[in-house]
């Protein structure tokens, strides 16, 4: 029938399937789209300001629980909240799986499926090569997000450091497998090798719509002092974005276990990087991962 349009269970016009989260598009037509989002457990995920203050998106919860982070409020099956002409970043956190059902009156979809499905695709890659990789980069990305807000960081600061930190081990694909999974410490020459995953991960995202994260990838393993790689890079010569980067991938290094050792504590670890604050770490960043975890009750 002409302009009648029937969607079956678990069928979409086109969809796109992330490590953490997955869209489908439903339906769309006259400047709306109707999406239907998936968002795994414990994933934190935000909305920020539109290009338009005349852009209107609507969320229905179908199933699931999240937690509005602004508002310290929970919204579960049958909520629903709306946003237009916001001036700050909204930020959220999947409780449980959630299922939303997502109107806007913006294109949206296309940007998604035609820019950050390459980048998804990188990181499977890796994940298949390395699985702490995926499961490193996802914790990264969290507490990254968490430093970046309570260090006040713009919108668009905020949105490159979401996409830089999930995918700042990217590089690690030319990595040989048997280095990525090694049980002891590596030689130099293979040290050499690991070295090279920042510019070799910035490279790969540097012609992509996220190209503005390349320089964050690039520098995320040097240090203010100088003593990072690949660059010798120091002080304000790095980006905000790799400073926090760096800290919370030192963090999560430190409180995870490896093969060759157990994790340490998170007070360990707070402590060893507030030693080596100003040194290796900016300050302002290390004293921003220290509330952080306070808030969090991971430190008492």
């Amino acid at each position: 029938m002409k302009g009648f349009f029937v969607g079956r269970k678990n069928t979409s016009l086109e969809s796109v399937e992330q490590e953490s989260a997955s869209l489908s598009l439903l339906a769309k037509g006259s400047g709306l789209e109707f999406m239907k989002h998936t968002i795994n457990k414990d994933t934190a995920f935000y909305i920020y300001p539109g290009s338009s203050p005349e852009t209107l998106e609507f969320f229905y919860v179908l199933e699931g629980e999240i937690k509005c982070e602004n508002l310290d409020l929970i919204l579960e099956s049958g909520d629903y909240f709306s946003v237009k002409n916001i001036a700050d970043l909204i930020f959220f956190e999947a409780i449980k799986t959630t299922r939303l059902l997502w109107v806007v009156n913006e294109p949206t979809f296309g940007l998604i499926s035609e820019n950050v499905y390459k980048l998804i695709e990188i990181v499977k890659s890796v994940g298949e090569k390395d699985l702490y990789t995926k499961e490193h980069s996802d914790r990264v990305q969290s507490l990254s997000i968490k430093i970046g807000k309570k260090l006040n960081l713009s919108a668009d600061d905020i949105d490159n450091l979401i996409v830089a930190s999930i995918l700042h081990d990217v590089g690690k694909i030319n990595v040989p497998e048997e280095i990525l999974n090694k049980p002891g410490s590596l030689s130099d020459e293979e040290y050499d090798l690991m070295k090279k995953h920042p510019a070799d991960g910035a490279e790969m995202v540097k012609d992509t719509y996220y190209a503005d994260i390349s320089t964050i990838i690039h520098q995320h393993h040097e240090r203010v002092n100088g003593s990072g790689y690949p660059d010798g890079l120091k002080g304000d010569q790095i980006t905000i974005g790799a400073k926090i980067i760096g800290v919370s991938d030192s963090y999560d290094a430190m409180t995870d276990d490896r093969s060759y050792r157990k994790a340490y504590t998170p007070e360990y670890a707070m402590d060893e990087i507030k030693r080596l604050s100003g040194v290796l770490y900016e300050p302002e960043v290390v004293h921003a991962l220290e509330q952080v975890l306070l808030e969090d009750g991971v430190l008492e």
